[in-house]
């Protein structure tokens, strides 16, 4: 692939995109047929802290565009190692081999971690936070009924689960802020206790108001943060 020309180039790009295209397309197909597999998946977390409670449909078309937002995401998730490896079979033959050893390894560790954060805000988050947040409307002073639209609720699950996955990134860009010599490591450890408080202040942002779901993301957070030091280069 050095030697190809620029049209070549050119027209290998094009053969790969196509091939990217072609798949999100079968895995939309397949993610409509899941989708309401999808859809409960994503409710059981509600649902299991929430006894007799029911979601609701605001309009004519939500199931419609329901689904089909989740196929859409079904196919993203899908289609997300498959474009990275057909852009790392693009890039490589054009890096050296030192370069190759240092970028495969952020292009495998990078979905992974972000299905680490996903899982993470799925298994042990959302029970904390929607048992929270149950408990307090239906503790509300006045007569209250108590239910959420289903579109409303998805695109606030959906919405933790991309920030807690975008969260869990923090060691890889670290480590490549230190691997290219803008971030050494003995400053990072000088400004750990900083570090810990903007923690802090990420998790009270990103989470419900309550302290535990706080804690739940501070945490490990700080436990992505020390493991990111152990893999800096040392000065």
């Amino acid at each position: 692939m050095k030697n190809m020309t620029l049209l070549q180039h050119f027209s290998e790009l094009r053969r790969r995109i196509l091939w990217v295209a072609l798949i999100f397309v079968v895995a939309f197909a397949g993610g409509w047929c899941v989708a309401p597999w999808i859809q409960e998946f994503l409710t059981g977390p509600l649902l299991s802290v929430w006894d007799g409670g029911q979601l609701m449909y605001t309009g004519l078309t939500d199931g419609l565009m329901i689904q089909f937002s989740l196929a859409t995401l079904f196919a993203l998730v899908v289609i997300m190692p498959v474009a990275l490896w057909h852009g790392w079979a693009f890039v490589s033959p054009g890096l050296k081999k030192n370069e190759r050893n240092f970028v495969w390894p952020l292009l495998v560790m990078s979905p992974l971690l972000f299905l680490l954060g996903a899982g993470f805000a799925f298994y042990f988050l959302f029970p904390i936070a929607f048992k929270f947040f149950v408990d307090l409307n239906q503790a509300a002073p006045v007569p209250s009924v108590l239910m959420p639209a289903v579109r409303d609720y998805l695109a606030f699950a959906i919405g933790l689960l991309k920030v807690f996955g975008v969260a869990f990134q923090l060691p890889l860009v670290l480590v490549l802020l230190n691997r290219v010599g803008v971030l050494p490591r003995s400053r990072v450890i000088k400004m750990r206790r900083y570090a810990i408080v903007l923690i802090v202040l990420v998790a009270a942002v990103l989470t419900p108001p309550d302290v535990v779901s706080q804690v739940v993301l501070a945490l490990p957070m700080w436990a992505l943060f020390e493991v990111s030091i152990l893999f800096m280069r040392r000065d």
